[in-house]
């Protein structure tokens, strides 16, 4: 028997490394993904209804991820899930968030779900204090003052004269 061609040996390695080569960079491109926050299960969340107290909610859905800043009446369980694609930043994909709201005495008066498309992205620290005003150029600065020389003061006499 007579061994294959060299050429077809080469090029059966060459075609496997190519697979191999695309396998690997298929695998590579794909994201991380990556679950934060409140996982939710949707049977503890059919448990809470309108009547339930502040204690049967914190003991079927846990402590809440926040609570309202103005009177604590509405606890919001959020999670959200990023991917990551190789060294770029995070990317929120999607956002879950159960919103129990409680009336004056602690018992429950609504439940809400929201979802990434209900909110909006607010920058708290955008690092950059707001100028009123027009902005002048160092020359302007400079030169706005001329003519603008106060006399008021010239007149009056000088203490210790």
């Amino acid at each position: 028997m007579k061994s294959a061609h060299p050429r077809r040996k080469f090029k059966a390695v060459l075609a496997a490394a190519l697979i191999a080569t695309s396998a690997s960079l298929t695998v590579a491109c794909s994201p991380v993904v990556e679950e934060r926050g409140y996982i939710f299960d949707a049977k503890d969340l059919e448990q809470v209804h309108a009547g339930d107290s502040r204690e049967q909610v914190k003991r079927l859905l846990g402590t809440p991820s926040t609570v309202s800043t103005v009177s604590g009446e509405a606890w919001y369980y959020i999670s959200s899930t990023f991917e990551t694609y190789a060294f770029y930043a995070p990317e929120e994909v999607d956002r879950k968030v159960a919103a129990v709201y409680f009336d004056k005495s602690g018992i429950v008066d609504d439940v809400a779900y929201y979802g990434l498309e209900d909110g909006n992205v607010i920058n708290f620290a955008d690092r950059k204090t707001p100028t009123r005003g027009k902005e002048m150029t160092v020359l302007e600065q400079l030169f706005s003052n001329i003519g603008r020389y106060n006399n008021a003061g010239a007149n009056q006499p000088q203490p210790g004269n």
